[in-house]
């Protein structure tokens, strides 16, 4: 009787265990899904306390869903992940069969039950036990996915107003987001997108950091100092072609960050290039054309970190360990053929004085009627109030009073880039302390932080300490700096908030679905540069264009060459360009886009209209696109040294600009 019991109370306690675990079975999925695009699909076991259970394996069975050919869905350690799963329904339901083995475990407190009751138990049947979950998703057309940010470019494009051409995108997503409801969606607008937009603590560093950079401006304005930078800058800079060459000098060497560049060279050239009658359009190219190209090329800056972050996770993924991932990012620099080309593209119009299209029409409407923007242009920086930006009457013109505190942005960012990547590598334990290894573990946005709060102090102790200003009026003069990066940030808070759209939308997952196909290994790099360029300027973001490829192509390029049964050296060479493709055509497509926060920072410094500096560079992009994918990607990838390519390409550009370009008058 006694054995009769605790056997009972045994099969009891495992009926239980089964019981209880029966329905703990989790599927992930998005809620929202693109017809025909793949998703990412996990189904975990889960215990009684809601952890991984690892002991559960056994065969899945999905309705409402597909998988490649040859995939069978089986969960090993209570786990189950695809991205290759595509939609077929309304909703995904699985079934998992797992078989329990009831047995009694030798030093167990049953180990006594050894007669009847324990053999009852050892030559049980295996027990299947179904567990089963259900979830109800919703599947749109994929072509949706790609009208927001389409509807937001073709509006700005048209009607040059470009708040009202975000909001529409963004409303255009949410439309899709939720259910079609325009009313609902109208607010989704404001209290889901525009708000979770402010709400990440890197974007609003940018903010932060943008409007400590416009407070200092204000200052360093109405003390005289940019009054005195400029008088000092155009002795030297006497014609307008002396103005875009300084301009091009400055953004090359302030290379640690594209921020950084774009804010320090717009705001401190704007009263130099204005004197020169250099159109504002021009001064935010030289601004754009050096800040991403050359933050992305050289191998001291904020990009690096993550660059070869993107790079080694790739290269762990095809077991490729043993090359470096920074030694791969150092290979493929002479395959970025569209950032190195612009770089020295931007060169060449500030030297020949030449333009084409509408920068040149932009640049006659400057020299000869002294107009800096089109009539009825809405420059991104609020400028209306000329008695926040000119010194009063009397006020020495003392260009230190504006080079010390740039200077102390540029040190105190070096500075805080150091610092914290230092702290960076010794926290995680590591020993290597090259610069570029530093610079790419840094913080970029707290050092930027810190070197914009800390150049206003100096600003305005510069100016009171001289009595140029009172303690008030240079608050004063900080706080109208401020006020007037209001409207770049409300620009730059919606093209955050329509590319949390197209991540919601899937979009560069549609992107990718549709342009992807199989492809001879050689031609890999120039497709992959033309969709990284789709993809950045549909979402606006080079960075996250990088996110979304690297892990993609990098694996793509290994096994295509083994494939093709390349040589060494050209599969090495698909695998390079591939790689640096990627970079090139995400500033190609950050370029390009309307909705890039890069562009709309050029436009913010630069005091330009965003949507005329977009029209107005758009031509000079797609040409060193065009020379970048036909002079460069295609033919190196079939063995030609970029080292040959690259200066055949400058040359190429050097004929296209003296054919299509018209010398400006310098009057």
């Amino acid at each position: 009787m006694h054995r009769s019991v605790r056997l009972f109370f045994f099969i009891a306690m495992l009926a239980a265990f089964s019981a209880a675990h029966g329905g703990q079975l989790r599927l992930d999925v998005p809620a929202l899904l693109l017809d025909g695009v793949s998703f990412r699909l996990e189904v975990t076991a889960l215990d009684a306390e809601g952890r991984i259970d690892t002991t559960v394996n056994g065969a899945l069975e999905f309705r409402g869903v597909s998988f490649p050919e040859g995939i069978k869905p089986v969960m090993r350690k209570g786990r189950f992940l695809s991205t290759e799963a595509k939609p077929g329904g309304d909703t995904i339901s699985v079934v998992l069969s797992q078989v329990i083995h009831p047995r009694v475990t030798e030093g167990s407190e049953h180990e006594e039950m050894t007669e009847a009751g324990e053999a009852d138990l050892r030559t049980a049947a295996p027990r299947p036990v179904e567990w089963s979950v259900t979830r109800a998703v919703r599947v749109i057309p994929g072509i949706l996915s790609v009208l927001p940010p389409l509807l937001a470019i073709v509006l700005a494009l048209l009607l040059r107003q470009v708040i009202v051409s975000l909001f529409a995108g963004v409303w255009l997503g949410a439309l899709f987001v939720y259910d079609y409801d325009p009313i609902g969606s109208f607010f989704r607008v404001l209290d889901h997108y525009i708000i979770h937009a402010l709400a990440d603590p890197d974007r609003m560093s940018i903010i932060a950091f943008s409007m400590l950079f416009g407070g200092m401006v204000g200052v360093i304005s109405r003390s005289g100092g940019t009054m005195g930078i400029a008088e000092a800058i155009t002795r030297i800079a006497r014609t307008p072609r002396g103005g875009q060459i300084s301009t091009w000098v400055m953004g090359f060497m302030i290379f640690f960050d594209d921020y950084a560049n774009t804010l320090i060279v717009g705001n401190t050239m704007r009263p130099i290039t204005d004197r020169l009658r250099i159109s504002r359009e021009k001064l935010a190219f030289l601004v754009d054309s050096t800040a991403a190209p050359v933050a992305s090329v050289l191998f001291i800056s904020t990009w690096i970190g993550y660059e070869v972050g993107l790079i080694d996770a790739a290269l762990r993924s095809v077991d490729m360990t043993a090359r470096g991932a920074y030694a791969v990012f150092l290979d493929m620099l002479p395959y970025s053929f569209y950032p190195i080309l612009t770089l020295a593209f931007g060169a060449m119009i500030a030297l020949s004085g030449k333009d084409y299209g509408p920068m040149g029409r932009a640049e006659e409407r400057a020299r000869r009627h002294g107009k800096l923007y089109r009539d009825g242009a809405q420059p991104a920086t609020d400028l209306t109030d000329s008695s926040a930006v000119v010194p009063k009457e009397g006020t020495p013109a003392r260009w230190w009073n504006a080079a010390i505190p740039i200077l102390t942005v540029i040190l105190a960012a070096l500075g805080g880039l150091w610092y914290t990547g230092m702290q960076a590598i010794i926290d995680a334990g590591g020993s290597d302390f090259s610069i570029g290894h530093v610079i790419g573990q840094a913080d970029s946005y707290s050092a930027l932080l810190w070197a914009s709060l800390l150049s206003c102090l100096v600003a305005i102790v510069l100016a009171v300490g001289q009595r140029i200003l009172r303690v008030g009026e240079a608050m004063d003069a900080w706080f109208n700096g401020l006020k007037s990066m209001l409207l770049a940030m409300l620009i730059l808070t919606l093209a955050w908030s329509i590319g949390q759209i197209t991540i919601e939308l899937h979009t560069a997952d549609y992107l990718v679905e549709l342009l992807k196909g199989n492809l001879p290994p050689r031609l890999l790099p120039a497709a992959t540069f033309v969709v990284a360029a789709v993809i950045s300027f549909a979402t606006g973001t080079s960075w996250g264009t990088m996110g979304i490829m690297m892990p993609i192509v990098i694996p793509l390029s290994v096994v295509l060459g083994q494939d093709a049964a390349l040589s060494a050296d050209a599969a090495s060479v698909v695998m390079l360009g591939t790689t640096a493709s990627v970079l090139a055509g995400a500033v190609f497509g950050d370029h390009c886009s309307p909705i890039s926060d890069t562009t709309i920072l050029s436009s913010m410094a630069s005091a330009c209209d965003h949507i005329d500096h977009v029209r107005t560079q758009l031509p000079y992009a797609l040409t060193i696109g065009a020379v970048a994918l036909f002079g460069g990607l295609l033919p190196a990838a079939y063995g030609i040294s970029p080292f040959i390519l690259l200066p055949a390409g400058v040359l190429l550009l050097a004929a296209i600009l003296y054919w299509r370009g018209t010398h400006i008058s310098e009057a």
